[in-house]
C-alpha cells in the first residue's frame, strides 16, 4: 500500500515569513497530504499562545519545535545574531529530525521538504535525505528577478560584495520591471551591520537556487508577470490567503483583537481608514504623533493597529494629550488585528500600509486602495507597483526633515478616498487576484493543483 505524502514545511522565523508558509501549508493539508509545520521553539510558543482554544481545524498539520541555537533569554529581536545562529545551529537539528522521523516509522516518513528560500539550506538537506526540495518565495516577482539577477550586479560592478551600490543609476532587471534606486534595494539600510544581514538573504537565493525540485512563489502572473518571466520554472501560486479559520490565526505571532470586526460592523459602508504597519516597523514620538494628529484632521473614522514595539526606543506609544478622547466616538486601537477580516469587510474604505508583500497581496485581493508608507526591504518595491504599476493606491512622502507630515497624511487620504480612477483600479486588480484562484482555469490553482498532484505522486 502507497504511504501518505508527508511534507515538512519550514519558514523563517518571522511574521511575514511565517503568516504565508503556514498559509500554504494548510492548503497542502486540505488536499490529504501530511503536514509538519518546523518553527523555531521561540516562534512555536508565539504561535501556540496566539490560538484560540479548540480550533477546528488543529489537527491539519502537526506542529514541532527545533531550536534556533540561542539562549532562552537572549534577544531575538537582535535580527543578526539570530540569523548568525539559525545557520550555524538549526540545519544540524534539522537534520537530525528528519533522519529520526524516517528512520523510526515507514507510515510517517517525510516525502519532501517544502522551505522558506530563506532558509535555503534546508533544500540542501532535502536533496541530501533523498526528499523531494520544494523551495517557496513568499515575495514578490520583482524582487526575486533581483536576486537571480545579483551575480551580474556584482560582475558588473553596481554593487559590492557587501551590497552597496558603487554607482548612481537605477537597477534594472529588465524594461518591464520597475527599477530601483540605492535607496529602494531591498538591501538598503543606513546601518552597513543591518544592510549586510539583509543582502545575505538575497545573496543566499542564489546559493541554493540550484537544489529545488519544485519552486513556488506568492504571486499572480497576471499582476506580475513582467518579473515572472524572468524567472526559470517558477510557479507562481498566490495570492496565499487564509482558507479556513486556523489560517487566520496560526501564523500569527501576536494574538488578534477580534472586536475591531464588531466596532466596524457599526461603521458606514467605505468610510474607515484602516491603519497597520507590519511586524518590523517602528517609528519615534514625533512621527507618532503626526500620523495621529493626520488622522484626527482627515474627520473619518479609522483602525489603528498599535503593537507594543512600535516605538524605535523601545517605549510603549504615547498619544498625543487628549488626542484618544477627541477622537473616541470614531477610532478603535489594538495591537494585532484579523487582517483579511478586517479588509473583506465594506466598512473599510482604504489601507494605510507599510507595503509588506503579504499586506500587499491581501488588500489587493479585497479590493481596497492603498495609502503607501514603506519601511524597509522590499517594500518600496512593491510601493512603485501599488502606486505606478497597478496604480491602486497613493504614496506619502516625507519633508525635508525625514517626517511625513500631517498634512501630507490628511491631504493625501482625502485625495486617495475621492479618486474614482484608483478605486476603478483596485477593483480590476482584485478581480484579476481572484480569477487566478478559480477552480475553472485560474493561472494560480492550477500551477497549485499541479503542484499537489506531483507530491502526491512521490
Amino acid at each position: 500500500m502507497k504511504r501518505q505524502p508527508h511534507a515538512l514545511v519550514i519558514p523563517y522565523p518571522a511574521q511575514g515569513h511565517v503568516a504565508p508558509l503556514m498559509k500554504l501549508a494548510l492548503q497542502i493539508a486540505s488536499h490529504g497530504v501530511q503536514v509538519t509545520f518546523a518553527n523555531t521553539e521561540s516562534t512555536h510558543a508565539k504561535i501556540k499562545a496566539s490560538l484560540p482554544e479548540n480550533v477546528e481545524e488543529a489537527h491539519l498539520i502537526s506542529f514541532v519545535s527545533l531550536p534556533d541555537g540561542m539562549e532562552p533569554d537572549d534577544d531575538r529581536t537582535d535580527w543578526v545574531k539570530l540569523n548568525d545562529s539559525i545557520h550555524r545551529t538549526m540545519p544540524g537539528y534539522l537534520e537530525d529530525f528528519i533522519l529520526k522521523v524516517n528512520g523510526s516509522n515507514a507510515n510517517q516518513k517525510f516525502t519532501c521538504v517544502v522551505a522558506d528560500t530563506s532558509v535555503g539550506w534546508a533544500l540542501e538537506l532535502a536533496k541530501k535525505a533523498g526528499l523531494q526540495a520544494v523551495a517557496v518565495w513568499p515575495a514578490g516577482g520583482p524582487c526575486l528577478a533581483l536576486a537571480l539577477h545579483l551575480p551580474q550586479l556584482l560582475e558588473a560592478g553596481i554593487i559590492d560584495t557587501d551590497g552597496t551600490v558603487l554607482k548612481d543609476e537605477a537597477i534594472s532587471v529588465s524594461k518591464d520591471v520597475p527599477a530601483w534606486t540605492s535607496t529602494e534595494i531591498g538591501w538598503g539600510f543606513p546601518d552597513p551591520v543591518f544592510q549586510k544581514l539583509f543582502f545575505g538573504f538575497y545573496t543566499i537565493f542564489p546559493q541554493y537556487y540550484k537544489f529545488h525540485d519544485w519552486f513556488l512563489c506568492n504571486s499572480i502572473y497576471e499582476l506580475d508577470s513582467a518579473a515572472l518571466q524572468l524567472v526559470p520554472n517558477v510557479l507562481p501560486i498566490g495570492p496565499l490567503l487564509a482558507s479556513n479559520h486556523l489560517a487566520t490565526f496560526a501564523g500569527n505571532l501576536w494574538p488578534q483583537d477580534s472586536t475591531c470586526l464588531q466596532w466596524l460592523d457599526n461603521q458606514a459602508s467605505g468610510s474607515v481608514i484602516y491603519v497597520a504597519f507590519g511586524s518590523l516597523t517602528t517609528v519615534d514620538s514625533q512621527q507618532l504623533h503626526e500620523l495621529a494628529f493626520g488622522l484626527e484632521l482627515t474627520g473619518q473614522p479609522f483602525l489603528w493597529v498599535i503593537r507594543s514595539d512600535l516605538m524605535n526606543d523601545g517605549s510603549l506609544a504615547k498619544l498625543p494629550e487628549g488626542f484618544i478622547n477627541r477622537v473616541s466616538n470614531r477610532a478603535k486601537f489594538v495591537e494585532w488585528a484579523p487582517q483579511e477580516e478586517v479588509l473583506a469587510h465594506p466598512s473599510v474604505a482604504c489601507f494605510m500600509s507599510h507595503c509588506g508583500w503579504n499586506s500587499t497581496m491581501e488588500g489587493l485581493t479585497m479590493g481596497v486602495p492603498f495609502l503607501c508608507w514603506p519601511y524597509l526591504a522590499d517594500q518600496f518595491c512593491n510601493r512603485n507597483y501599488i502606486c505606478d504599476v497597478w496604480r491602486i493606491g497613493l504614496g506619502l512622502r516625507k519633508d525635508e526633515h525625514g517626517v511625513i507630515t500631517r498634512n501630507e497624511i490628511s491631504s493625501k487620504i482625502k485625495t486617495l478616498l475621492s479618486s474614482q480612477d484608483i478605486k476603478a483600479n483596485a477593483v480590476h486588480v482584485k478581480e484579476v487576484a481572484r480569477k487566478s484562484l478559480h477552480e475553472s482555469g485560474g493561472s494560480s490553482c492550477r500551477n497549485f493543483n499541479n503542484f499537489i498532484q506531483h507530491i502526491k505522486s512521490i
